[in-house]
């Protein structure tokens, strides 16, 4: 009999959806609202409509494999299992960019935030307050990350629909361009080309990053095979709703409205839209957000090397402990908070190049995973199972690999030079010992608390 501590099954639909959104970030629209406006030619609303509907695709995938693998591991245990246990290495140490740089972007993006409020504090003693944090919330337990992820995401909610009802105020006393809420004008292109706007689309699928997080979290949830996958439909349509709402009114409302800055458009945005009472609270809610991003993705990176550590991929007894009063994986925590501690020392560029590149390319082979494991294992070849299990993830392969394909020279450089260190680790590991990859643990079971 196992006695070993196992992580504990506690998590529901409402908190696994909490957990999704809050690391997706609902404010991530006005962070890069700048930057996709300009990619996309000011064509926001089709952008966000395009951008969902390859990540719609792509959580079905997601929402396919984790019925079939309800385990923690994410694409790495989906590739593995369905590919080749190689292949699903690499694309879990391509996965591992994602992860691991994500809880410093976020990290990153408070001490930038609070250094504006309090110039006189520095950046990097933000970084370190945040980093202590982040590490006693998600140490004490999955229990108190979902409670604050889910206060966070009913702020940073209220917070959009007070923006939208700011924008419907000016819409219905005339001082905005347009007479009416209803018009078609925000999803016709006029005269801004199709190629222009797939450009914003591929920038606008980051903010829909999160979705897949929450399969790292299988293990801790109740009923996995039925819970995430519902919860993966939700996070990604209640995300969909909210930007493309955000587009839309402020694309009607404000046709004409340019800026100097992308950096802080957003900021010049919002302060056109409700002045400096909605433009102080922009950056308070702001701010709030940044903190349970960062918790969330601690909890995810920190689960993914859990997964890594059990399957002997990485060093067995360090990766894969979780504590037996706290039922978190304290170790997996504290090394990542040490290694977040790099947020002092390199920039948001930096660390969003690593989380682009590895979160695509896991995204293209979950697609493929799904063909791999119906279509051909198990033989799924009706009509109906042909469009699930073969076009439907061929198109969500297809679209998120063109994405991956638009990332500049120097981030793919990047992503290739991390893959072939990877690729080196697994070539001396098993040489040294026995072949990881021939273990199988699709049937392992982890007891409930």
């Amino acid at each position: 009999m196992n006695n070993q501590p196992a992580l504990s099954k506690s998590l529901k639909v409402y908190q696994i959806v909490f957990l999704g959104l809050a690391w997706m970030t609902p404010m991530i629209f006005f962070t890069v609202y700048g930057v996709a406006y300009d990619a996309a030619g000011g064509q926001m609303v089709l952008a966000y409509l395009i951008a969902f509907l390859a990540i719609f695709f792509t959580a079905y995938s997601y929402s396919r494999m984790v019925k079939a693998y309800p385990i923690a591991g994410s694409a790495y245990t989906y590739t593995k299992k369905a590919i080749h246990p190689r292949l699903g290495f690499l694309v879990g140490w391509a996965l591992l960019l994602d992860y691991i740089f994500s809880p410093i972007i976020a990290i990153l993006t408070f001490g930038i935030f609070m250094y504006t409020e309090f110039p006189s504090i520095p950046v990097y003693v933000w970084v370190i307050v945040m980093n202590i944090i982040l590490a006693l919330v998600n140490i004490v337990g999955i229990k108190s990350v979902a409670r604050i992820s889910g206060i966070s995401v009913v702020v940073q909610i209220l917070f959009i629909s007070l923006f939208c009802l700011f924008i419907i105020k000016d819409i219905a006393t005339g001082q905005a361009s347009s007479s009416t809420l209803f018009s078609l004008h925000p999803f016709l292109a006029s005269d801004v080309p199709f190629t222009t706007i797939f450009s914003g689309a591929a920038l606008i699928c980051f903010c829909f990053l999160g979705f897949d997080a929450v399969t790292t979290m299988a293990e801790e949830t109740i009923q996995p095979e039925r819970t995430i996958p519902k919860a993966i439909f939700l996070i990604v349509c209640i995300a969909a709703v909210m930007y493309i709402a955000i587009s839309y009114f402020t694309q009607i409302a404000y046709p004409g409205f340019t800026f100097t800055n992308s950096d802080n458009a957003a900021y010049t945005l919002v302060k056109l839209v409700g002045g400096n009472l909605l433009s102080s609270l922009f950056i308070t809610v702001l701010i709030i957000a940044t903190f349970t991003q960062g918790v969330s993705s601690v909890t995810s990176v920190t689960r993914f090397l859990y997964a890594l550590g059990r399957e002997s991929v990485l060093p067995q007894k360090v990766f894969s402990y979780i504590h037996p009063t706290f039922k978190t994986p304290v170790v997996n925590i504290l090394l990542v908070t040490t290694f977040s501690f790099l947020g002092m020392f390199i920039d948001l560029n930096t660390a969003v190049t690593f989380v682009s590149f590895g979160a695509l390319t896991a995204f293209t082979f979950v697609n493929l995973s799904v063909i791999a494991h119906f279509y051909i294992k198990l033989k799924k070849r009706s009509f109906t199972e042909t469009i699930l299990y073969l076009i439907f993830p061929l198109i969500g392969a297809a679209f998120i690999g063109w994405l991956l394909t638009l990332l500049n020279k120097d981030t793919l450089l990047i992503g290739v030079a991390w893959l072939t260190i990877g690729f080196l680790y697994l070539f001396v590991k098993s040489r040294l010992s026995a072949p990881f990859v021939k273990r199988d643990r699709s049937k392992v079971t982890v007891p409930e608390k």
